[in-house]
């Protein structure tokens, strides 16, 4: 049977998940619903069945900050009884989502979602989740053991791990890390994440709380949440490496992991390089653009600003000084120091990974030997190898080249008494893995990719040591020394470390040379700057910095306008001022029976006819409705577009009495019957001789770029050329646009996808201004104002008539309808979805307009008078 928590998942991802086995037995009953909104039950459960719910707007009775941290695995150990009756469950200490607690409000109450690492029976979910909710404040999510093994060993370690590493899956088959794309796989990876998500449905207040969600196994989570509370304060940070975007476009539904990444509020990577690679998938598959601002990287999308973090994380210091005071240590610690008496240890800490570059390690330590052979028989590599948790083909290849490796080493260097290699590949303590630190003169990483590793950290801290009750240390301070792989996250935040590229032997093997052979001096200089920060870096400090940046981009959240749109992992949330609305046919029609004068200003391009279309032309249809419109004496109506004056001519023929302002606005046509005028002071395009050189210098070096030659403007387009590249070309040439330009009247700006040389003083802001300056000369005042468009040029039209009533440009009651095409933030009040609402809206104007026969020229002519003429070009 399956659970209802199985439920409403085609909306998600399409498949067949019958073909799922779920497994014999009654579905488990529900957590028992933690109540945190004034109701019944009854009424959560049904507005959880709501398909389109949203974050109610009642404020909680007892409104206080909380967070839920949700990950794969909970910070809890549990094990069965020696009776066999019942569970034992302790906290995990070495869990980084136990240790960022640290770091968070002392009030602050926090909540775990996640799995346990263990099997738990059917009948025993309920009493196991009752308990863990008491005592640990923990919710588990308890995944049938087939979708698990789907889901985590199938989806999240055979794809998504792979590929983050950068393992592209060239055979059908790579032996279990990095198989081809199997969407079942997919489907399960997402059944797992709504379960997730029930669960914190389940506790969440989403008035009040926050929902901090960590890393790759959880990626689909956020669409689940927001889909739900469209007002939810929820971020989410990323352990692992996130890959270029020539390796992530590679993925089938690489688009669906970075739309439901990007429902969050916050997105956090361990180094730059991670969050670049983000932002580069962003602009070439979904092209949005981030922006910079006082230190904080964002994205707009649909409205919401999601904010880019960047902060490596720490280890506990804590918890790390706990252990250096206990008893057990001191004596490993002098066990080891007997055992390598007169050596120099070199140390790696490793899991038994494909990524982690042990055996490359192994061969830059017997390349050291061979061309050091003053280290043979003084210098050893412990190697500790943490248990594997993935499996697979690759996996046992690499444990078997690494055992020859050692045994190769060994029998050419070892003698009695002395193996260089030592290889620990048992399960070690956290004591031992400290006194191993403490003994050890370098500890050596050469991960191929890792997102962060603290090891190196860690090591760091433990060669310090600790200070006792009066300040003091109890062991005098040590020198330390680290070989690090460059791809790896911490190494940036390491200066004084080496360096290495793993892949190169030889320079590898050199650097551990390096490292033990510096003076003491070299070392303990290197060794306090690397403790300064890692002791002030810490886990607390990586989550608090992470709460205040969450804190900060959430904080509008409860004063805007929010509703979801799209289906599936289209979903988003349009996040609008409150002021900003639909723009309703019957309102609009009702104004505009009612209005005496009318202005009727028109973008083209995106407005009359769809952005995406081949053919500009208008259609039929629109120059019937425009005809209909111009017929009205009551109406003066006008298209301002940026187009060239040739073909809007052209196409807008048969419309006699329809103004046209081409170029936005450079030039003006009152009437067919009447000629083009230019409403600019300057009529000197010198400029052009200059700029368009330029121009077609940034062309020349730019594939899929263009320069458009008008008559008063130069526009570059970059819209076919690579993202990345053509936005940095562009920028570039606005500088440089910029500098040989200052000296001439004329304005340069950026637009989508385009750079525009004009003459200053054109815009469509001015336009309008003009057009209802002439109205009010002719005794025409306006009293109702419609302005549509779509683009940034369109803005300035939107700013200008929101002050048309302070100028007295129209009458005192006027109603003024600026309104753009798409939901998006915008200087209009009022959004229509797209070009065919335009149309609609115009018919319905159209049909409730007073046709006449008399010419409404008078309207439209301004009066020749040189004083006017004069303020018009202002």
């Amino acid at each position: 049977m399956m659970s209802r928590s199985y439920t409403n998942l085609l909306d998600l991802a399409s498949g067949n998940f019958s073909a799922l086995s779920l497994g014999g037995g009654r579905a488990p009953r529900r957590l028992p619903r933690v109540m945190t909104v004034p109701g019944t039950l009854a009424d959560l459960q049904e507005e959880e069945e709501r398909a389109n719910s949203v974050a109610s707007d009642v404020q909680s009775s007892q409104a206080q900050d909380r967070i839920i941290i949700v990950a794969n695995q909970l910070p809890v150990r549990a094990r069965r009884r020696p009776d066999d009756r019942g569970w034992t469950f302790a906290w995990d200490d070495d869990s980084l989502i136990l240790q960022l607690k640290d770091g968070l409000p002392d009030d602050m109450e926090v909540l775990y979602v996640g799995s346990l690492r263990v099997d738990v029976e059917a009948h025993e979910q309920d009493d196991v989740a009752q308990a863990l909710l008491e005592r640990f404040q923990c919710v588990p999510t308890f995944l049938p053991p087939d979708l698990h093994e789907r889901f985590y060993h199938g989806f999240c370690k055979n794809n998504l791990w792979p590929l983050f590493h950068y393992m592209l899956p060239f055979s059908a088959d790579h032996g279990g890390s990095g198989s081809r794309f199997d969407r079942s796989l997919w489907e399960s990876y997402v059944l797992a994440n709504k379960l997730f998500s029930q669960k914190v449905i389940e506790v969440i207040n989403p008035e009040d709380d926050y929902v901090w969600i960590h890393d790759y196994h959880l990626m689909a989570l956020p669409t689940f949440l927001r889909r739900r509370f469209n007002r939810l304060r929820m971020g989410f940070f990323l352990h692992t490496p996130f890959p270029s975007s020539e390796i992530y476009r590679t993925l089938p539904v690489r688009e669906e992991i970075l739309k439901a990444l990007l429902n969050c509020d916050l997105i956090g990577f361990h180094t730059f390089d991670y969050a670049r690679h983000f932002l580069s998938c962003c602009s070439r598959m979904l092209g949005i653009e981030y922006q910079s601002k006082r230190g904080y990287i964002g994205l707009d999308y649909f409205g919401r600003t999601v904010g880019i973090k960047i902060m490596p994380v720490g280890v506990h210091m804590g918890q790390l000084r706990s252990v250096l005071r206990l008893p057990d240590k001191e004596w490993r610690v002098n066990q080891l120091r007997q055992q390598f008496e007169g050596k120099t240890v070199l140390l790696g800490v490793d899991d038994m990974d494909i990524f982690k570059g042990i055996n490359l390690k192994l061969l830059a330590f017997e390349h050291m030997l061979k061309l050091h052979p003053k280290w043979q028989g003084s210098a050893v590599l412990v190697q500790i190898a943490n248990p594997p948790r993935g499996r697979g083909r690759d996996l046992k290849e690499i444990q078997g080249e690494i055992e020859e490796s050692c045994e190769r080493i060994n029998k050419a260097f070892g003698h009695e008494g002395y193996s260089p290699v030592v290889f620990i590949d048992r399960p070690v303590s956290v004591v031992e893995r400290i006194a191993y630190y403490t003994i050890a003169e370098c500890v050596v990483v050469t991960a191929v990719r890792d997102g962060m590793n603290l090891t190196p950290y860690e090591y760091i801290v433990c060669r310090q040591g600790i200070a006792d009750s009066q300040g003091s240390q109890a062991d005098s301070p040590r020198n330390s020394m680290l070989v690090v792989s460059e791809f790896i996250g911490c190494s940036p935040s390491l200066s004084g470390a080496i360096r290495v590229n793993p892949w190169n032997i030889e320079t590898t093997g050199e650097a551990m040379n390096e490292a033990i052979s510096l003076s003491d001096g070299e070392k303990q200089l290197r060794h306090e700057k690397h403790y300064r920060y890692v002791s002030t870096h810490d886990v607390a400090y990586w989550s608090k910095s992470f709460m205040q940046d969450m804190e900060r981009t959430c904080k509008d959240h409860f004063r805007r306008r929010c509703w979801g749109i799209g289906l599936g992992f289209g979903f988003r949330v349009v996040a609008l001022d409150p002021n900003f609305r639909k723009l309703h046919v019957d309102g609009i029609v009702s104004a505009y029976v009612k209005a005496k004068s009318r202005a009727i200003l028109l973008d083209y391009d995106g407005t009359l006819v769809p952005p995406t279309s081949m053919n500009k032309r208008p259609s039929a249809d629109v120059i019937r409705i425009i005809n209909t419109l111009c017929a009205d004496k009551k109406n003066v109506v006008f298209l301002v577009s940026g187009r060239g004056r040739e073909s809007l001519e052209t196409w807008f023929l048969p419309c006699e009495k329809l103004g046209i302002a081409a170029e936005h606005g450079y030039f003006i046509r009152w009437s067919r019957d009447k000629e083009w005028e230019t409403h600019c002071q300057n009529t000197d395009f010198g400029w052009m001789q200059i700029a368009e050189p330029v121009m077609k210098l940034y062309t020349e070096s730019t594939d899929g770029s263009s320069v458009e030659t008008k008559e008063s403007a130069l526009v570059w387009h970059h819209q076919d050329a690579d993202p990345g590249f053509g936005s940095a070309q562009a920028k570039e040439m606005l500088d440089h646009l910029e500098s040989v330009l200052a000296n001439e009247p004329v304005s340069v700006k950026s637009g989508q996808f385009i750079i525009e040389v004009k003459p200053q003083g054109v815009t469509k802001g001015l336009v309008a201004e003009k057009i209802l300056s002439s109205m009010v000369e002719n005794g025409r005042q306006a009293d109702f104002v419609l302005c549509v468009g779509d683009d940034r040029s369109d803005e300035d039209m939107f700013e200008d008539i929101a002050g048309v009533v302070t100028k007295k440009l129209v009458a005192p009651h006027t109603s003024i309808f600026g309104c753009t095409v798409g939901q998006k933030p915008s200087k209009a009040r009022y959004y229509l979805d797209d070009t065919t609402d335009v149309i609609n809206m115009l018919r319905a104007l159209a049909d409730a307009s007073e046709p006449s026969l008399s010419s409404p020229e008078e309207i439209l002519e301004p009066m020749p008078s040189a004083e006017t003429k004069s303020d018009y070009s202002q």
